[in-house]
């Protein structure tokens, strides 16, 4: 990356970090984006979702999640391990104890009984995303690396969860290793790309 497009994406990320802070959804709002989802996405008995537990001020997901989970989905939390950018998926439901993971995002417990799953869609936290499917997120990549692995293996769904004032009106950087979403689902609209 360039020292000038990594200036620019810091700039952008510190300034959508400040602003999200001051976002939230009223229940009206969390049942639009739920709305949004299930009118656009279908979702079979036994399809796995890679979600996410939600942390500084991300869109929080779990109305979204209870509501999955009711029509038969597998949920998946993102686990990051040593020297590898593509994320793995534990199976979490409310009996499975959370703890405390690389980056302090919250993830399954692991042991011997852990049940790692391949989700078929996958739910994104972002900071900012532009009108083209582009999203910005903590500068790790790795939903950009997981992303790519898994449309390798397989047809897979990739949901940026956002507020809709998260958007930009320009375009956001890219570099050749960002990855389009395929839909940004907010309160207001869910968006293809």
């Amino acid at each position: 990356m360039s020292d000038d497009l990594k200036i620019q994406k810091d700039a952008i990320r510190a300034e959508a970090k400040r602003a999200r802070r001051l976002l939230s959804l009223n229940a009206g709002q969390q049942e639009r984006l739920c709305n949004n989802f299930f009118n656009n996405i279908d979702i079979g008995k036994n399809t796995v979702i890679g979600a996410y537990y939600p942390i500084n001020r991300e869109l929080d997901p779990i109305s979204l999640v209870d509501i999955l989970i009711d029509k038969g989905a597998n949920i998946a939390l993102p686990v990051i391990e040593k020297d590898s950018r593509i994320l793995k998926f534990a199976h979490w439901h409310s009996g499975v104890e959370l703890e405390c993971g690389k980056h302090y995002i919250p993830q399954p417990k692991i042991n011997d009984n852990t049940l790692w799953l391949e989700p078929d869609i996958f739910l994104i936290p972002l900071l900012a995303f532009d009108r083209r499917g582009y999203r910005l997120g903590y500068g790790g990549g790795y939903y950009d690396a997981t992303i790519v692995y898994y449309r390798q293996k397989k047809d897979i769904i990739a949901t940026g969860l956002a507020y809709a004032k998260q958007a930009c009106l320009f375009n956001l950087p890219v570099e050749d290793h960002d990855v389009k979403m395929d839909w940004i689902i907010t309160e207001q609209s869910a968006l293809r790309f």
